[in-house]
């Protein structure tokens, strides 16, 4: 029987397997690169849920956790899509073990994710979603934008 619940700060770890699992599939990232990832987010991902800023859920099927998400709410401005908001939501490590994969377990926890911005009042959520997930968020009503990224070099 699958189980729903939210997620706490103990399930770091898995939250953070769950994530690098995520990111092995999709960018074929070195495995020493992940793993330096995961070292420094278990802790990140401790401090976040603890001020209020990470709403994490878990599915379980007879107790082993089998798929995951996280809602995360960040500050930011007002803009034209939230002229009043100065917070938006980011949903992310939406994340299924390939064995429990097509069952609608994204979907629920794609469900949930959007259900607690509501109630923390959130008026926007982006997400940076596969290929593969793009037909599930599409279905819910995201739509893609024109975000790019730079990423400074070290020194």
């Amino acid at each position: 029987m699958l189980i729903r619940r939210a997620a706490t700060q103990a399930d770091a770890p898995l939250i953070a397997a769950h994530r690098k699992a995520m990111y092995a599939a999709l960018d074929k990232s070195p495995e020493t690169a992940l793993d330096a990832m995961s070292v420094s987010f278990e802790p990140w991902v401790v401090r976040v849920m603890g001020e209020g800023k990470y709403f994490g859920w878990v599915i379980s099927d007879a107790g082993k956790p089998v798929a995951s998400a996280g809602l995360l709410i960040l500050d930011w401005p007002p803009d034209p899509l939230d002229p009043q908001g100065e917070r938006r939501g980011y949903l992310l490590y939406v994340f299924v073990e390939p064995h429990y994969r097509k069952r609608g377990l994204a979907h629920d926890l794609v469900e949930m994710c959007l259900a607690e911005a509501r109630h923390q009042g959130i008026q926007v959520i982006a997400l940076h979603g596969s290929d593969a997930g793009r037909p599930l968020y599409e279905s819910f009503g995201f739509r893609a934008s024109d975000e790019m990224v730079f990423v400074l070099p070290e020194g």
